[in-house]
């Protein structure tokens, strides 16, 4: 049972399961406990609600862990908190069967406000979102290696991250790249390179579906990153395979990937606005497109303009599909509904002149699970089409 902690009252009725309390509903404590301190949070009406993380710095001021008044929230608790995430993927899922590269830990989808943990081989990558779980690391880490014992760690949290929660971390010590394997593909995960996390894992599924409708075909991956789809689609037997990207790093990782896998899709460094237009004026159409462009906005009020950015750039891919092309386009907006994006499908094929037929609606692997009372943890949607003319 949980020692004194201090304590936080709401200014008015609380009847949301929704683990987020904003600043707006928070009486302000007259003595203020320090951003991530855990509290007790009681309503308006004096009932104890819950325990979690308090930031009063914060918009959301409010985190709550627990809704169990019996249950301390301290290292133990962060144990079996992670087991139980690292039970999902590993017992009921079984993710190990087909990679070393999953989500350990989901967010609010795991239970765990403010976390996220990916798995690259021994390596560990932990992004803190919120200043509870940054300033109890090390109950997070200790936790961790009771699971994965000698494994390694990369930490680090987003810049608008620390601002929004009051808190300093300029991340750890590099980590080396790790190797990893995922449906018999190898990839070169590096945290501390090009991308944030070293590897877009919440991809698997997607990239292994798509990987088994390329054989023999003309494959075009635009905003390829460090080659996920592109390397996927040589290695499953693409004719021929090419990646855009715009950033020239993650284009020299691509070639590196491929390199791993002993495949030699083409690369070309390019901003793919200008690069489709030319290409269709060429007369250029692929067998398979794919569209996986990066987060458009984390502002509510950009909504309309990424929605802009996401018709154009449709658009101007579906003009170099083949009639009865596969075309797999995506959004890890997660302000951007799956309806909004669809609607936005539906814009694009009008305005191409083009017919298209979905086949498939995705999102990312089951490692990444969310709650259905917190649907902000559900941010990426796919949709795998056929371009019938």
């Amino acid at each position: 049972m949980n020692e004194t902690l201090p304590t936080v009252r709401l200014k008015n009725a609380w009847r949301s399961s929704h683990p987020w309390i904003f600043q707006k509903l928070v009486d302000k404590p007259p003595t203020k406990p320090r951003p991530g301190s855990i509290v007790d949070v009681f309503g308006v009406d004096g009932a104890w609600i819950g325990r979690g993380f308090y930031n009063g710095h914060s918009r959301i001021a409010v985190r709550i862990l627990e809704t169990d008044p019996e249950v301390a929230v301290d290292r133990d608790w962060f144990v079996r908190k992670i087991g139980e995430a690292v039970k999902l993927r590993r017992e009921i899922l079984r993710l190990d069967a087909v990679s070393d590269a999953w989500r350990v830990v989901h967010s609010e989808g795991d239970g765990l406000s403010g976390l996220v943990v990916d798995r690259y081989g021994d390596l560990l990558v932990v992004e803190f979102f919120s200043a509870g779980m940054f300033r109890h690391r090390e109950w997070i880490y200790d936790a961790l290696r009771t699971h994965f014992p000698g494994c390694r760690f990369h930490s680090f949290a987003d810049e608008h991250v620390q601002k929004q929660e009051s808190f300093d971390f300029r991340g750890s010590e590099p980590a080396a790249p790790a190797v990893i394997t995922e449906y018999g593909v190898k990839f070169r995960a590096d945290p501390a390179g090009a991308h944030k996390t070293g590897f877009f894992a919440d991809q698997r599924e997607n990239r292994e579906w798509l990987s088994h409708q390329v054989a023999g075909k003309s494959v075009l991956d635009l905003c390829c990153n460090t080659g996920g789809f592109a390397v996927y689609a040589a290695v499953r037997g693409a004719r021929e395979v090419l990646g855009i990207d715009i950033d020239e790093a993650v284009i020299d990782i691509a070639k590196g990937n491929a390199k791993l896998n002993g495949v030699k899709p083409r690369f070309v460094q390019a901003d793919i606005f200008p690069w489709l237009r030319d290409a269709a004026a060429r007369g250029e159409r692929y067998d398979v497109v794919i569209l996986d462009p990066a987060k458009m906005t984390r502002d509510r009020d950009q909504v309309i303009n990424a929605l802009k950015k996401y018709l154009d750039m449709n658009k101007l891919a579906l003009g170099v599909c083949k009639p009865g092309a596969l075309f797999a386009t995506f959004s890890c907006t997660g302000l951007v509904g799956e309806e909004q994006f669809l609607d936005m499908l539906r814009r694009a094929a009008f305005y191409a002149g083009r017919t298209v037929q979905v086949v498939k609606v995705a999102g990312a692997g089951a490692d990444h699970p969310f709650l259905v009372n917190v649907p902000e943890s559900r941010y990426l949607k796919a949709v795998f089409c056929r371009v019938l003319d």
